[in-house]
């Protein structure tokens, strides 16, 4: 049981660190595409790095004015729009923090009859309540020299223009920036976007200097990942070793319950742990759900609830079960195994729910479809073999029943002292 303590003590220290560090301090160019590198390098930008979602590419130059007390900001980005009308927008945001609401946006629209069009924005909370978002005038940021270009080659559009920023208001080195895809348009009107959690986390706050920056999203994608991790390990993993402890180790393979329900403390202990670990990942997940004000995964949450209601109820059966002596044990014992069977299924379902939300590196998919893939053949093979057991009992049960018989009719009565 420490090894788990260890692993989850771990797991929860690198998501703590996660949130003190500043990420991505890259900003040289030449680690960027070739196609982004060439494009930078023809408008002198010599500052760049690879955003932390929709696999966007930013580059960036300026320069401050002490005499003007104004910031002046080249920048470039890039992204793919996954088809061959949509929209790319970028934007600062003079406000505490990086977000949607109170954003200066210059968005690139691109549109099915291969025309393209670039417009300034200002996007307010009436944007976010539904209203249409048409181009304006922005009062207090100066933008020139837009240029929109769009290669149909993997449908990927970058935007160029130049800013003029009052200090005042933009700190070069902790500038809030917002970025964003969209896949329809009407007209100079950019419909909404997807609400995934790549489309949600694309802001941060960066130091124009140094290239670091805060990102609120990625802190939190630390935090999923330890979600997903613990959830993983302890609703889809332990959860399942416990069960099939419990319905196939009580006498085949291995005859634990002569040796004091040896069969029952794994199961207890594997179960205990899986429920510990389960637990705590649903724990964050409350967190980030709390955390979430602009979206939420209706079903999952659901699920999650689902489980950890019926995981505790199984749990309090370790001391709220009844006695063996009890006339209504058979009728517990159905609902118990039929309970656990629902839950691992449930539990399947909700973390390829979690898989598809989260949108990790497919090894993540394919780790947990091989982690099935050996419980479904583990399972297989126990019942297998607890089934030619049974009927191998069986049969030297009638045997040895038969020739009782047969001994009696032949006149064999029990020995005598």
């Amino acid at each position: 049981m420490s090894s788990f303590t260890e692993l989850v003590i771990i797991l929860i220290t690198l998501a703590l660190l996660s949130l003190i560090l500043n990420i991505n301090a890259q900003t040289d160019c030449s680690e960027s595409s070739d196609e982004f590198f060439n494009l930078a390098s023809a408008r002198n930008i010599t500052k760049c790095k690879k955003l932390t979602t929709l696999g966007a590419e930013f580059g960036w130059k300026y320069n401050v004015d002490n005499h003007t007390k104004q910031l002046q900001l080249d920048i470039i980005i890039r992204a793919s729009l996954h088809n061959a009308m949509g929209w790319l927008a970028w934007g600062v945001n003079p406000g505490q923090r990086p977000q949607m609401v109170g954003t200066r946006a210059i968005i690139g629209i691109r549109y099915l009859n291969g025309t393209s069009v670039i417009k300034t924005y200002n996007i307010t909370q009436y944007t976010k309540i539904g209203c249409p978002l048409l181009p304006s005038e922005i009062s207090d940021v100066n933008v020139s020299n837009t240029q929109v270009i769009y290669s149909a080659t993997r449908y990927m559009m970058t935007i160029h223009a130049s800013l003029i920023l009052p200090q005042k208001d933009y700190n070069f080195s902790k500038l809030n920036h917002v970025w964003q895809v969209g896949q329809s348009a009407n007209d100079v009107q950019p419909l909404m976007h997807a609400t995934t959690l790549q489309n949600v986390d694309s802001t941060e706050t960066l130091d124009l200097d140094t290239g670091t920056c805060v990102n609120i999203g990625h802190r939190r994608r630390h935090l999923r990942t330890v979600h997903g991790i613990l959830n993983i390990l302890g609703w889809g993993i332990l959860l399942p070793i416990g069960v099939i402890i419990a319905r196939y180790f009580r006498v085949h393979p291995f005859d634990l319950e002569k040796k004091k329900k040896l069969w029952f403390y794994l199961h207890v202990s594997f179960q205990s742990i899986g429920y510990v670990l389960g637990t705590i990942g649903w724990g964050i997940g409350l967190w980030l759900g709390h955390a979430s004000k602009y979206y939420t995964f209706r079903t999952h949450r659901i699920l999650a609830i689902f489980i950890f209601t019926f995981a505790t109820l199984q749990m309090l059966a370790f001391r709220l079960k009844p006695k063996n002596t009890d006339d209504y044990r058979k009728h517990w014992n159905m609902y118990h195994h039929f309970l656990g069977y629902a839950l691992l299924a449930t539990i399947s379902v909700n973390i390829f729910q979690g898989i598809a939300i989260l949108k990790p590196v497919y090894t993540w998919k394919w780790a947990y479809v091989a982690i099935l893939g050996a419980f479904g053949v583990v399972t297989i093979a126990f019942e297998i073999y607890t089934w030619i057991k049974f009927r191998k009992d069986i049969k030297e049960k009638k045997n040895q029943t038969t020739t009782t018989t047969q001994d009696l009719k032949a006149g064999a009565g029990p020995p005598t002292k």
